[in-house]
């Protein structure tokens, strides 16, 4: 909202009564402008504020000597950085090994197994055997620590709309501009500090880090096309789609058409179409059913509105429109849905 002053019209001294009727109460009278600016369509942030963690961690590595730690199967997205030294990393799926330097950030978005090691010929451990008076505020020393250290995360997401998020992603996404990183290296190295000084309140601001340095790798992973596979974060890394994509997120309500679409985009509609399918892997119509559904759930889960409210909002004409369409996506009516909110009650429905 902006606040602006008219500076044509006189500006008055005024005395207020109190409520005991003395005047010792100064004030402006001041012509003021209020203009409403709506703000910018965010779809990145929509979709990662919408898939909250069920998991989080963060935490980090100091190594030393003749190390290799293995890591198993996970869902949900994990990244790394180096932040000095430098490492291997192997995917267990076949691919070349890649070695890391200081400054090089990985995702790892895909679940396999992995290996990171100063040197892939060493006998690896878990992390589960690291000894618990080994770890230090969320840092783990191994052999003495001193010449590599490394950063990471994991998120763990919630619900089955997971896969708007990470698509098809390749198993190794790897962010080595130096320019760019600036940001990324700050929340590394405060998370370093934060870790390691278990300063009050040390834990929400690492996940706020951890949320920052998230954002940011995915952020520098569109800016630079790096996206090849199929997915709605590879449909962002197009402008013209990026536009479509977030006029929906603008207005989901709208009675949004193929044509209104292809407008916002500047494309024909039949281009525009085949663009959107072939980078996001839905239509665009099946893309904006997805998004409102993801809305109604974190709706129905975290409020107390009532099926009716939402479905209307949502730019549905009645309740049971909106509930055939939850009910093909989500595989249950909104109604049972929204039992997994204890505040919203049946009679609310």
């Amino acid at each position: 909202m902006k606040i602006s002053f008219d500076g044509e019209q006189p500006v008055r001294l005024l005395r207020n009564k109190d409520n005991h009727g003395s005047r010792n109460k100064l004030c402006l009278n001041i012509p003021i402008t209020f203009e409403i600016v709506p703000m910018i369509a965010d779809p990145l942030s929509d979709i990662i504020s919408l898939l909250t963690p069920k998991t989080y961690i963060a935490g980090g590595f100091d190594f030393g000597g003749e190390w290799a730690l293995q890591f198993g199967k996970h869902s949900g997205l994990k990244y790394f950085a180096l932040v000095s030294g430098s490492a291997w990393l192997a995917i267990d799926d076949g691919q070349d090994p890649i070695k890391l330097k200081a400054g090089d950030c990985v995702l790892l978005p895909n679940g396999r197994r992995f290996l990171i090691a100063r040197d892939l010929a060493f006998e690896p451990i878990g992390i589960a055997t690291i000894p618990e008076e080994d770890w230090n505020g969320g840092i783990a020393t191994v052999n003495g620590g001193g010449e590599t250290t490394m950063l990471g995360g994991h998120f763990g997401f919630a619900g089955d709309h997971v896969d708007m998020l990470l698509g098809s992603m390749p198993a190794i996404i790897r962010l080595r501009d130096e320019d760019d990183k600036a940001g990324l290296r700050w929340a590394l190295d405060r998370m370093r500090q934060e870790l390691f000084g278990v300063q009050p309140g040390a834990r929400l601001i690492v996940q706020h880090l951890a949320h920052l340095m998230l954002v940011q790798a995915l952020r520098l992973y569109l800016d630079h096309g790096l996206g090849k596979g199929v997915g709605w974060l590879f449909a962002l890394g197009d402008k013209r789609i990026a536009a479509a994509i977030g006029a929906i997120h603008a207005s989901p309500g709208r009675r949004w058409t193929l044509p209104a679409l292809a407008q916002e985009a500047g494309m024909s509609r039949s281009k525009f179409a085949l663009r959107f399918k072939s980078l996001s892997g839905a239509s665009p119509i099946e893309y904006l059913t997805r998004w409102r559904m993801m809305i109604a759930c974190h709706r129905l889960t975290s409020g107390t509105e009532s099926v009716s409210a939402i479905a209307h909002s949502l730019g549905y004409e009645s309740e049971a429109a909106f509930s055939t369409a939850f009910r093909r996506l989500n595989g249950c009516s909104p109604r049972r849905y929204s039992l997994k909110n204890p505040l919203l009650t049946e009679t609310d429905n």
